[in-house]
Formats: structure tokens, C-alpha cells, sequence
């Protein structure tokens, strides 16, 4: 049986920050990806496709500097962010949040950002191998190795350290992590990728060059039932932008008025499919021009312009770190569908976890990732809480009680004064909702919470 130290299982952004981290710091690190096609890659790799823009403290928390970034990896430098309620407008140009970088933002093209996090991975020394499936990783905490990750090939690699990076489906995490579950519990319960996830779907479409505004990400709130449901358009280069959105899965119409939303219609009998919403986007915003004027791009995205993945639960788990096992990236949860995804923590969480097993320092990962990306999860938590029962006039009132809010530096709480009522009550209901999650009650499973 062959034996190394690091044993990853997923080639994204966790996994692969978790492979250059520990091959990094001396360990003999091996990641496992089974490899997707994609229309705009050559050959197969991981299956990690989101809205891939970074906002500018993103870099901070990811420690990868925007300098670094090769040119061919981003589309376009943001200026700000549009956010738009049923009848009203909100402009971003800062995120009020400090950063070593001076632009807003960039949008970057998504296989290519895998491939260079996959070339840093093996320029550090680990053994990245694609087209390998894992089906099982069995533990024996009175084995060292500790670990044996099971193969669809049939082969079988001996592992100290195992670090889970396989995305919101949890594939092998789910399976993995129910052998350390108090008896009758399994993560299936816990975090059922049916319920827990959001679903994204988005096009690459060429819009009219009158249209594409480059500098701004555009995000659209309260026209499509859901707490966390939303389309957005992406400018990628040459014309070409993201339209897409993401929402709950399982919503149930008929317990949303039809005529409420406006990408609903009034003989709809389920929730519209993703295509269906972004015809009714750009039916809504663009009067004036028809679909055949934002042509598929089908050589770009995963297949034929579009992409249709998931994204994770909003609040994450801790790890079973006592058995040598670290969960990173989307597996634990710390994406959102608040911020598209999440690739910067997917990074950073990676990151953590591939230099604490080749230190032999694991059982230090939960506070490790607390200490490092805890504010930016209690941020996505407790605007999920907030907004998970407004309709479309809270969106409006929110988005103009915001820009009364607003100054060069973001919402300040001393401001809420300036906004009336509406100001002080939406301050409030976010510093209330922040404090009830402090400590990182924001987590669904806790160390504690395994049998190790």
C-alpha cells in the first residue's frame, strides 16, 4: 500500500491551497481529483465553478496578494457593485472593510484560476493526480498511518493526515465524518446536500456593447422568491458577462404571492428554472432588446456557455481534527451563497489545514480558521438571518434606508441616527444578529460534537 502523510480528497481552491501548504512545509502530500470536462479548459479538472469575482480584502483573507494573479487569470478590475431592490438602487465603489488592495475588485475566469492554484500545488512538490476517484476513508485511530483512502481503482493509500475538500456535496466528507457521529446521527441528517445548499446556475452570454459595463458586478434582490435568491450579471471581457442567480433549493411557489415577484408570472405552477429567470432578467431590464441580442457563448463555462453547481450552507462545521482529519473549502460549509460562492475561504481554510498536518499541529485547525476568516462567516450568517423573511419592500426599504446610511467608509452604526427608524432598526437587527452568533455560534457541529 503505498503511504504519505497528507492525503487530500478535491482538487478546487481548498484542496489545492491545502496541497501547496503542506507539500510547502516539507510533508509528502497527495490530492485526488476525479476530474470534470469543461468547454473552456483543456482536459479534465475539478468541478469548482461559481460567479468567480474577488472583492478587494478577499485577497487579504485568502494571503494571496492581487499582484500575484497572472493577467490571463482575470477578466476585469471592478470599480464597485450595483445592487438593485424591486424600485430602487444602491451603488458600491468601496467595501468599507480594510485591504492591502487599492482597486474594488476583479473578476477572474474560473478554470484558469483552478489551473494556476493546481501549478502553485505542484511546483511545491505535491503529487497532484487527476481522473482518481475516492470512494471511502476508513480510520483507525490505533493505526499509524491512521487512515486508508479507499480508490474506485481499487488501490488504497495510507494516510496520517486527511484533509476533505470535495465541495457542498460532501461526497466522501458525508461518509467520512458519520464514523466519528454520535450512533443514529449521520451528516446526511446534519447537512443534507438537498436542503442545506443553494443552487446557482448562470450563462455566458455576449451582451450588446452598449450594455456591458465592465467596472460593476450587478445583483438584483427581491424580484424571485427565496431569503437568499438573487441574479447577478458578471462582466468577464470582450462583451461576454455572467448572467446567472442563485437561490434555495426545494422552494415551494404556492407559498409565495405570484404577483409579488417580478420574475414570477401569474401561471407559473413551480419555481421557474435558472434559464427561465434569466430570460425574465433581461426581459425586465433591457425593454427594449430581445433574448437574440445576448447570444450563448457555448465556447466558455462548463458546457455549451452554461454551468449549473452548488453552493454550500451558510453555516459551516468544525472538524474531527483528534482523528487527524481537517475539513476546508466548501465540505465545511464556510461558502455562502451571500458571496457567491466563496473562493477566498475556500483558499484560506486550505491553506490552514495543509501546514498544520505537515506540522503535526491539526488538532489546532478549528481555531486556526476561527481566528482567520470568523468575521467574514458571522458577517454571512447574520445577513442570512436578517433577510430570511423580508419581501420585496423590505428589499427597497433596505436599499434606501442603505444609501442613507452610506458614506465613503461603508454603513456605520453611528450613522443609523441619519436613517430614522428604518436606520436604527436595521443597525440594530444586525449588531443583535452578529452578537447572537459571537463566539463562533455560527458553526452547526463543533468538535465537541464527535465521538474521537
Amino acid at each position: 500500500m503505498e503511504h504519505v502523510d497528507v492525503a487530500i480528497v478535491g482538487g478546487g481552491p481548498a484542496g489545492s491551497s491545502a496541497a501547496e501548504a503542506a507539500a510547502d512545509h516539507g510533508a509528502d502530500a497527495v490530492l485526488l481529483e476525479k476530474g470534470v470536462p469543461r468547454a473552456d479548459r483543456e482536459g479534465t479538472g475539478p468541478d469548482s465553478t461559481d460567479a468567480a469575482g474577488l472583492l478587494d480584502y478577499w485577497f487579504d483573507i485568502m494571503g494571496i496578494p492581487r499582484s500575484e494573479f497572472p493577467e490571463d487569470v482575470v477578466l476585469s478590475e471592478l470599480d464597485g457593485a450595483k445592487f438593485y431592490g424591486p424600485s430602487t438602487e444602491m451603488t458600491l465603489t468601496e467595501t468599507g472593510i480594510s485591504s492591502s488592495t487599492d482597486d474594488f475588485g476583479i473578476t477572474f475566469h474560473r478554470a484558469r484560476f483552478d489551473d494556476w492554484l493546481r501549478e502553485r500545488a505542484t511546483d511545491a512538490g505535491a503529487d497532484y493526480r487527476v481522473g482518481v476517484s475516492v470512494t471511502d476513508v476508513e480510520t483507525d485511530l490505533r493505526s499509524s498511518p491512521r487512515h486508508t483512502v479507499r480508490l474506485a481503482n481499487g488501490e488504497d493509500i495510507a494516510a496520517e493526515y486527511v484533509i476533505l475538500a470535495d465541495g457542498p456535496q460532501r461526497t466522501i466528507t458525508g461518509g467520512t465524518l458519520d464514523q466519528f457521529l454520535p450512533a443514529g446521527q449521520t451528516m446526511a441528517d446534519i447537512m443534507p446536500s438537498n436542503k442545506v445548499n443553494h443552487i446557482a446556475y448562470q450563462e455566458h452570454r455576449r451582451m450588446p456593447e452598449e450594455l456591458f459595463t465592465p467596472e460593476f458586478i450587478e445583483f438584483w434582490w427581491g424580484i424571485m422568491p427565496g431569503h437568499t435568491a438573487y441574479p447577478w450579471i458578471f462582466p468577464n471581457d470582450n462583451s461576454v458577462a455572467r448572467i446567472g442567480l442563485t437561490m434555495p433549493i426545494g422552494l415551494d411557489i404556492d407559498a409565495y404571492d405570484r404577483s409579488e415577484w417580478d420574475l414570477l408570472r401569474a401561471n407559473d405552477d413551480s419555481i421557474p428554472q435558472g434559464r427561465q429567470y434569466i430570460e425574465r432578467l433581461l426581459e425586465r431590464e433591457f425593454q427594449a432588446y430581445d433574448l437574440d441580442d445576448f447570444p450563448l457563448v457555448e465556447d466558455r463555462g462548463k458546457s455549451k456557455g452554461t454551468e449549473t453547481y452548488p453552493i454550500s450552507s451558510t453555516q459551516p462545521i468544525e472538524s474531527p481534527v483528534g482523528a487527524g482529519i481537517a475539513v476546508a473549502g466548501g465540505a465545511m460549509g464556510t461558502t455562502s451563497a451571500f458571496h457567491e460562492g466563496g473562493d477566498h475561504v475556500a483558499v484560506r481554510t486550505g491553506k490552514i489545514a495543509g501546514r498544520l498536518a505537515a506540522n503535526d499541529r491539526l488538532e489546532r485547525y478549528n481555531d486556526a480558521w476561527h481566528d482567520a476568516i470568523g468575521d467574514e462567516i458571522l458577517r454571512n450568517v447574520t445577513f442570512a438571518d436578517m433577510v430570511r423573511d423580508w419581501r420585496p419592500t423590505d428589499w427597497d426599504r433596505a436599499f434606501t434606508t442603505a444609501n442613507d446610511l452610506m458614506d465613503a467608509r461603508g454603513i456605520k452604526a453611528d450613522a443609523a441616527l441619519r436613517g430614522g427608524y428604518n436606520g436604527i432598526k436595521m443597525v440594530l437587527a444586525y449588531k443583535w444578529g452578529k452578537f447572537s452568533s459571537r463566539n463562533g455560534r455560527y458553526v452547526q457541529l463543533r468538535e465537541d460534537d464527535y465521538a474521537v
